[in-house]
């Protein structure tokens, strides 16, 4: 029972979907596909070396052009190794982070589906090759 307790203390300590709205809000205006042409991009406001730097890069060229959850995936490893610091003003509310599992766009979309992964259960073997068939002899 210990363990979940403290399961469940890490998850009400993580930052949410609304705190990560409200650092878009003040970085932003809340617009997830901003750029202004001043070095920050998408509504968390990346340098283009912070996104390369934190994997963003696996979603989308820049940030402006991910979604909001895939910014907000790379926003969430910016916070653990950067902290709210990362965000000096509008960060203030982030609580921890909590690494997400976010799959780009194109792979979601491309990957076929696999009912046995899905379910947790290895996927099943090929059958072995049948064996050839016995040569047919004609009658002379």
């Amino acid at each position: 029972l210990g363990g979940g307790g403290i399961a469940m203390a890490a998850q009400a300590t993580a930052a949410t979907d609304g705190e990560w709205d409200q650092v878009a809000r003040c970085e932003s205006g809340g617009n997830w596909s901003i750029n202004t042409g001043n070095g920050y991009l998408g509504g968390l406001q990346f340098t283009q070396s912070t996104w390369a730097a934190h994997g963003g890069g696996e979603f989308a060229p820049s940030a402006q052009l991910a979604s909001r959850e895939q910014q907000i995936a790379v926003g969430e490893r910016v916070l653990a190794t950067q902290g709210r610091g990362a965000w000096p003003v509008c960060g203030r509310g982030l609580s921890n982070a909590t690494p997400r599992e976010v799959l780009p766009a194109s792979a979601a979309m491309d990957a076929p589906l696999d009912a046995a992964a899905v379910n947790g259960e290895p996927a099943p073997l090929a059958p072995p090759p049948a064996d050839p068939a016995p040569p047919v002899e004609l009658a002379a």
